[in-house]
């Protein structure tokens, strides 16, 4: 594969190096600004543009506190996006710390044993003949055992007795978003080379789906995330993945897909609109490829645009209200456009730098994120 270099911010974002929050301000970030775009996002999921106006008023959903159960000082749960990023966090911490031990271990094997972790949590019991991993920490807490709507497609590929391989992946047409919602942590390895970013993600997502735009998807996004916790902007780390793409043989549609985002997002910025809703062009978000051109659209449209700004807060606030307020997955789109924003600047993207206190599965967030910059740094 040709090594990835910096090119030109395609929607007019700077690009190269950022002044940056600390490492573990982006870790953190990384998780808890999925997991708040995951759990706002999972409010309405399922839900039309017309329904959600019909509750929230004409601007859908556009702050925290329109959520009776947040007003009231209660927490709003993730879902299984931020529940299997979690486990492949855990699957690659695991393999990181045999490898601070001294010891060789195949990580993708131990993406996969975490996936199977994630999958007993939710059935119970693992389907005969699937190896039955040791638990971790992760297993022992309760929240993450609740059943949060997960992919029929990560359910079935998971209960298959053997290991899903580039080769002969699960669910060969598959190419639900299930695969790149949960690919963020392979950018979040500190150092690691494009092509091995590349290839973990591939190798995790065949796990579970087998199409194309699935692994490619969940590739190019880890690959945006590496970029941004390496202190690029967003229109660098966008046009990276998108030079990468270009030597993918057949990458699923998903070039096409991400750059008209790109394109869409230029001509917005430039006509100078005030942005109110996504773009349907750019599909609903419940496959791969559109769920990633959402989240990208919704952060660069955002960047330095009318009704946004330089100001880390901000700038998350105005790309998730657009993340979330659509009639297709929510969760997932705004988890991802999350995830891009507290990759780039760190939990400044929280007021006060705190992951908020209405993520109910707050406090394991803060736990994975401690476990993996202790190991990492």
């Amino acid at each position: 594969m040709v090594p990835m270099t910096p090119t030109p911010s395609p929607a007019g974002t700077p690009g190269g190096p950022q002044p940056a929050p600390s490492y573990a301000s982006r870790v953190l970030g990384v998780l808890a600004g999925g997991a708040a775009g995951d759990a706002l996002g999972y409010t309405v999921e399922f839900s039309s543009l017309d329904q959600i106006r019909a509750r929230f008023g004409d601007a859908g959903l556009a702050h925290r506190l329109q959520v009776p159960e947040v007003r009231d000082g209660g927490t709003l749960p993730v879902s299984d996006d931020t529940q299997m990023t979690l486990f492949v966090l855990d699957g690659l911490l695991e393999w990181i710390e045999w490898a601070n031990e001294g010891s060789m271990a195949d990580p993708a094997a131990c993406v996969w044993l975490s996936c199977l972790r994630w999958l007993r949590t939710q059935e119970g019991t693992l389907p005969a003949g699937v190896p039955e991993p040791p638990a971790r920490w992760l297993d022992g807490r309760p929240e993450l055992h609740a059943r949060r709507a997960p992919g029929n497609a990560c359910l079935s590929g998971l209960a298959q007795p053997d290991m899903g391989l580039p080769e002969k992946p699960h669910n060969p047409d598959s190419k639900g978003c299930g695969t790149v919602m949960r690919s963020a942590p392979y950018g979040m390895v500190p150092g690691l080379e494009d092509e091995l970013v590349v290839s973990l993600a591939r190798q995790g997502a065949v796990l579970t789906h087998g199409h194309p735009a699935a692994w490619t998807s969940a590739a190019a996004f880890g690959l945006m995330v590496s970029r941004l916790m390496a202190g690029h902007g967003f229109g660098a780390a966008v046009a990276d993945a998108l030079d990468w793409l270009q030597t993918v043989p057949d990458d699923g549609g998903v070039a096409d897909a991400l750059g008209a985002a790109v394109a869409m997002a230029q001509d917005v910025r430039r006509a100078g609109t005030l942005l109110t809703v996504l773009p349907t062009e750019l599909g609903e978000g419940w496959v791969a490829e559109e769920a990633l051109a959402l989240a990208v659209y919704a952060v660069l449209v955002t960047s330095d645009g009318p009704g946004a700004g330089t100001e880390p807060s901000t700038h998350f606030r105005s790309a998730l209200h657009l993340a979330i307020n659509h009639g297709g997955d929510s969760d997932s789109t705004a988890s991802l456009a999350g995830q891009l924003l507290g990759a780039r600047y760190g939990t400044a993207v929280f007021p006060g730098g705190e992951a908020p206190q209405w993520i109910g599965e707050r406090d394991v967030v803060l736990e994975a994120a401690e476990r993996w910059t202790a190991a990492t740094s």
